[in-house]
């Protein structure tokens, strides 16, 4: 490839642009009105306006990315993550057009992107699945059945689409009508598909998920897992890689299950296989996202790959230039997502300019983010200003190299995540590793104890103060006694 284009924006075109450089390869950015004078817009050799600021009438535009790049002779298409990235359609006209997607063919976007496809697929590989059924129920009666059969409490959940959206927790049998019939408006107005099905709810859930790369010449490996289990509305906000809890056969177990999934799939390229592992450390494969991951930087800072540039590699028909032995695992790593929220307030969006915007800077840090200082945040988009990793030798290095990073991050002018992001790393279940996905319902149900946490810290600061004032005083009356007497 000589020329590719980004079909995204903010802090994934900046990433991708970073390896396309590396690599000697020409960048086109599309941007919408609202991204005119953003960074990846001037980072790119070349940039293209496809659109007003909605992103229905700019990235999600396919004939107009399409022309972009056909008008400039584009070899390659990236489409980072969200907007088209998990589009089959758009998959299916690039390659009528004689454009590379770079990433996996439209049929396997097809079937991993239906829930329940997904399932039968990967059922004749042995990949262990929630108790539950894999073909979708409209019938009420019907699903109630299923649901006593399981056992309460039980999960309705969409068939498309993801996010949380379209699934419910049903804790006893009266209160399955109710749940089912919002669930399936929901799946309705959200992906336009109202099939649901019910599964067993997974008490103590962990969210593990394992990264899978896969070539064109039948090769698939497995990077390890993340740890994505601290999440609001379903939706990730602090990753880690390694998880603290699995063990190397647990690891390899579910590391060949993926990629017993991309095989099911005859997939190509980066993958994510996304798992539920239970108090008692059984897994259960939830579902398999047909991209790169926000979360990607974790499992490249603990391999030492370029997730990017293998993708690229693979698109370009090459093989895959590791065999699994050949993985390492060096490390830890830690990802806090710093969003424009107010985690006080239920983590609702905040708007507003970054007055100060000062990023920490060490060997152990490493920040991809879409903004500078003095720009505002648009709000047509998902609300995340950066994010922040830090490395460490070991789990608990890493956390306390991202307690520092965080307290040295300096943004004014809108509320960010960062304090919860702390407050997440400095708490006693997160840092024992005994966490599950509600570690939000558990331990930040009232979001006072935010308020709590940043109390006691000053007040301990102050305390340390006082000490520390105390003793240059005392030193100093020392010295001047010592004057006196000679």
């Amino acid at each position: 490839m000589k020329k590719v284009l980004i079909a995204n924006r903010g802090e994934i075109a900046r990433r991708v642009i970073r390896t396309l450089k590396k690599m000697n390869i020409a960048s086109v950015a599309v941007y919408s009105e609202a991204d005119r004078n953003a960074p990846f817009v001037h980072e790119a050799d070349e940039s293209v306006l496809i659109g007003p600021a909605p992103s229905a009438e700019s990235y999600l535009v396919q004939d107009k990315i399409i022309d972009a790049a056909k008008d400039l002779n584009v070899d390659g298409i990236h489409p980072g993550y969200g907007f088209l990235s998990e589009n089959a359609e758009f998959a299916e006209r690039l390659k009528k057009e004689g454009i590379t997607l770079i990433g996996p063919s439209a049929e396997a976007m097809q079937l991993m992107g239906d829930k329940l496809s997904a399932k039968q697929a990967v059922k004749a590989y042995d990949v262990p699945l929630v108790p539950g059924i894999d073909k979708a129920v409209v019938d009420f009666d019907e699903a109630k059945e299923i649901a006593v059969q399981i056992g309460f409490p039980v999960l309705i959940k969409a068939s498309a689409g993801g996010g949380g959206k379209g699934m419910r927790l049903v804790e006893k049998a009266e209160d399955m009508k109710e749940q089912m019939e919002l669930a399936q408006s929901e799946a309705r107005s959200s992906f336009g598909n109202d099939a649901v099905f019910v599964e067993k709810f997974v008490t103590k859930p962990r969210h593990i998920e394992i990264q899978i790369f896969a070539d064109n010449h039948g090769n698939v490996i497995y990077l390890h897992e993340r740890e994505c289990s601290i999440q609001r509305r379903h939706q990730k906000v602090i990753e880690e890689a390694p998880s603290a809890v699995l063990t190397p056969e647990l690891r390899q177990r579910m590391g060949e299950s993926a990629c017993a999934v991309a095989k099911a799939c005859n997939y190509s390229g980066a993958g994510t296989v996304e798992f539920l592992l239970d108090g008692d450390l059984n897994f259960y494969f939830l579902e398999m996202n047909t991209r790169l991951q926000v979360e990607h930087p974790v499992t490249e800072e603990i391999t030492g790959l370029d997730l990017v540039e293998m993708q690229i590699r693979v698109a370009n028909n090459e093989m895959l230039s590791i065999k699994q032995e050949d993985v390492q695992l060096n490390g830890h790593a830690m990802e806090v997502r710093v969003y424009a929220e107010d985690a006080l307030s239920n983590f609702t969006p905040d708007i507003g300019t970054l007055n100060r915007y000062q990023k920490p800077v060490a060997d152990y840090i490493r920040i991809d983010d879409a903004f500078e200082e003095g720009m505002e945040i648009p709000i047509y988009y998902d609300p995340m200003i950066a994010k922040l990793v830090t490395w460490g030798e070991n789990r608990e290095e890493s956390i306390d190299r991202m307690i520092k990073a965080i307290d040295a991050y300096e943004i004014s002018g809108l509320r960010t995540t960062l304090d919860f992001g702390k407050y997440v790393m400095k708490h006693e279940a997160f840092r024992s590793g005994d966490f599950d996905t509600n570690f939000i319902k558990h331990y930040f149900s009232d979001p006072n104890v935010l308020h709590t946490a940043q109390e006691e810290e000053k007040r301990a600061l102050e305390a340390s103060l006082d000490t520390l004032w105390n003793d240059v005083i005392e030193k100093k009356n020392n010295e001047v006694a010592s004057e006196l007497i000679k």
